[in-house]
């Protein structure tokens, strides 16, 4: 029994006192009317009306149960009116991840981007790897993220793939400082220091393609994540590949200098990703953010893939 739809039938019938006028401003014709209220009797096992040919009367049990009625009726349109605020994108929990790589004015301007938007929405922000956010999409656990490409898109959709130029990190003193653009066969005896290859598999082949493409084969390749621990690689005589807003380097840094590449440098590409068939409008206001803040804070610019975005059946070097 659909509860609500005959509880508004009861409070129509006893606010009219009249099932022919109730019928009319419910929608619906007299007989199925009478059918709810007496079905609504039956599951109530009380009479909640007296009928005469003329005159339909509540009667005291009705009465007392007409507040209720209407308290759950009120309940009801509360719940209709937070589902509706959810699937707007007005209120609810989104789940959202950002790659550990975006740097801090880039989150912050995200995060105020959103606030203005949806006040009423609760974003739980995690920083994850693609690879991490791969697996909380697959287990559910995730509602967006911002990823890496390339890696395996199936079953998500995207928002626009945004590319970010990769420069060099140097030691400062390095005599490729000297140069106004860096070719990467340059960088010939340097160790390049990685992320792990776990966290973006193909993103990290990508990269030391493009480095054998360029004429670059690192001594050894080191990996890390916490940027203390990759300064030190850094400053020990290693080098890094990073976006020109890399937290690695600060204003005046007194130990670390990036240089852009010279030539067609490589890249990061990035877009919002989500669950097919489950981007509402909080969804797609996050992926909106996201895109802008990386449009304004961290210099990406739009680029049509001219590939296929997903994960290669190899890893081997591309020459």
């Amino acid at each position: 029994m659909d509860l609500v739809r005959h509880l508004e039938c009861f409070v129509a019938v006893a606010e009219e006192s009249h099932f022919g006028r109730a019928a009319a401003r419910l929608g619906m014709a007299q007989p199925p009317l009478s059918q709810r209220i007496q079905r609504l009797e039956k599951e109530l096992g009380v009479r909640l009306f007296e009928r005469s040919s003329r005159h339909v009367t509540i009667t005291e049990a009705g009465t007392l149960l007409l507040a209720e009625a209407r308290e759950l009726l009120a309940r009801a349109e509360s719940l209709r009116a937070a589902a509706r605020r959810i699937r707007d994108g007005e209120s609810g929990l989104l789940r959202a991840a950002l790659s550990p790589d975006v740097s801090g004015e880039t989150v912050a301007a995200l995060l105020a981007d959103f606030r203005r938007r949806h006040a009423g929405l609760e974003l739980e922000l995690h920083e994850l790897t693609t690879a991490q956010q791969l697996a909380g999409f697959a287990a559910h656990e995730l509602d967006v993220g911002l990823i890496h490409h390339p890696c395996d898109v199936t079953g998500l959709e995207l928002g626009p793939v945004l590319r970010r130029d990769l420069g060099v990190l140097l030691p400062r003193g390095a005599p490729q400082t000297e140069l106004d653009e860096v070719p990467l066969a340059a960088l010939t005896g340097y160790d390049l220091v990685l992320f792990p290859r776990a966290d973006a598999p193909a993103v990290y082949d990508d990269l030391l393609t493009a480095c054998a493409r360029g004429g670059y084969t690192p001594t050894a390749v080191r990996h890390g994540q916490g940027a203390g621990f990759v300064r030190g690689l850094l400053s020990s005589g290693a080098v890094a590949l990073g976006p020109r807003d890399t937290r690695l380097v600060t204003p005046g840094d007194p130990d670390l200098v990036w240089r852009p590449l010279a030539g067609a440098p490589p890249a990061w590409r990035h877009s919002a990703a989500w669950p097919k068939g489950r981007g509402d409008a909080a969804v797609g206001a996050f992926a909106d953010a996201a895109t802008h803040a990386l449009r304004t804070t961290a210099g990406a610019h739009s680029e049509a893939p001219a590939r296929p975005l997903h994960l290669r059946p190899a890893s081997e070097f591309w020459l």
